[in-house]
């Protein structure tokens, strides 16, 4: 198996059994969770196409979860203005709390992932990983 995706399934099964406990304690399936996270760190994305789209969640899946993210009270779903088939998904004031205790919970996954690694290594890292990013854009820049 590549060594990337092997990787990149690891990291997967592990962050998912980092959030298990989180998603318990508040009743609430990984894929809700996910989305939640998802709406409440990158508020340029506010849909559940840019769900489907950027997140790679099936359809079917996203509207079961939105639809009880909604009936929970974590998001509410507001008409855009001009497009009556685009509905805008917005995080509450209930969802605060879960997000902020999400993005401890990603923050400290962070930090667990890095922590045995010396400074040289993460400042090679990032600099790996930012190149990565400038190669991938130029890359989906060329095929699109």
């Amino acid at each position: 198996m590549n060594t990337g995706i092997a990787f990149a399934r690891k990291m997967s099964a592990a962050y998912t059994a980092v959030c298990k406990p989180l998603c318990q304690s508040l009743h609430l399936p990984q894929t809700a969770f996910d989305i939640l996270m998802f709406l409440g760190n990158n508020p340029e994305y506010s849909t559940a196409r840019d769900i489907v789209e950027v997140r790679q969640i099936k359809a079917n899946l996203v509207s079961v979860n939105v639809d009880r993210l909604v009936k929970d009270g974590y998001l509410s779903r507001k008409e855009v203005a001009g497009d009556r088939r685009k509905t805008q998904l917005l995080c509450t004031k209930k969802a605060a709390p879960v997000i902020k205790k999400g993005q401890a919970l990603q923050q400290d996954f962070a930090d667990r992932l890095i922590a045995d690694l010396d400074d040289a290594t993460k400042d090679a890292f990032f600099k790996g990983m930012a190149q990565m990013e400038t190669t991938l854009d130029m890359i989906l820049e060329e095929v699109s």
